[in-house]
């Protein structure tokens, strides 16, 4: 097993099958600047790596996939102060931003929260434990919710991404919700989604990788020109919504809202 701090990279050669998990599960998987860059290296590595024919990305310890970006982190990251730039630091943590077209199987047990989209958007499907939840705090704390919501409104019905984006964290999407809207193709017992997507993995790594990266990257060009028109568009979305940092953080302070799940 091999990675960076706060991520653990395992390949099996036998099956052909990697499997990526963030791994910092005192904080829920939370992503520091540091995972982000080792997470690009990752996916640009298996572009190389005739082994790895389909990868798995999940999260440690069972309490959540993945909660975003670290608060900590996002903190000391500069900001042009122009509203039509602005520096993410969570822009090039998925496979498709680092033009790796090897299908990828995310594995969600527990919470998957607003900047946990980036890498669940660039997933061909997702598997999930009947108690994950889903849910996009964004708005809730006065931040603008668009690289998210346009990574899920590509594989969710308008009405329910729309929904959870503006609910924020009042409302979480349930496993089961989720498999009936489609966002999930699969819902597992508790703990049982890394092996129901080794499972697949492993399927679809035993087919000639040519066909399958090629079958990825057609299903990608179905979608790619309206995604990559609105996400253009995401980061004067992000920089003219957004409330002052401070302010945000008086209301992440301050706000402690009860949550239903559906």
């Amino acid at each position: 097993m091999s990675g960076a701090p706060g991520l653990a990279v395992e390949r099996d050669e036998q099956t052909g099958v990697a499997v990526v998990t963030l791994d910092r599960p005192a904080r829920h998987n939370a992503i520091t600047l540091a995972m982000a860059d080792a997470l690009a290296a990752a996916w640009r590595g298996f572009r190389y790596d005739d082994t790895v024919r389909a990868i798995v990305l999940t999260g440690a310890g069972g309490r959540a996939f993945c909660t975003g970006v670290d608060r900590d982190d996002a903190a000391r990251v500069p900001q042009p102060p122009s509203p039509y730039s602005v520096d993410d630091p969570l822009i090039a943590i998925g496979p498709k931003a680092n033009d790796l077209w090897k299908p990828v199987i995310a594995a969600v047990e527990g919470m998957a929260c607003g900047g946990a989209f980036y890498l669940l958007g660039e997933a061909e499907f997702l598997i999930a434990g009947e108690t994950a939840t889903f849910f996009d705090p964004h708005t809730t704390y006065g931040m603008v919710s668009a690289f998210e919501t346009i990574h899920m409104a590509q594989r969710t019905p308008f009405g329910e991404i729309a929904r959870m984006a503006l609910m924020g964290s009042a409302e979480r999407l349930s496993a089961r919700r989720a498999y009936e809207t489609g966002l999930v193709s699969e819902v597992t017992a508790p703990g049982g989604a890394l092996a129901a997507a080794r499972e697949a993995a492993a399927v679809i790594a035993g087919y000639p990788t040519e066909a399958v990266q090629g079958t990825v990257r057609a299903l990608w060009t179905a979608k790619e020109a309206v995604r990559s028109q609105a996400l253009a568009q995401a980061p004067h979305l992000v920089t003219l919504g957004n409330l002052p940092a401070d302010r945000q953080a008086e209301l992440f302070t301050a706000r402690r809202t009860g949550h239903r799940t559906r």
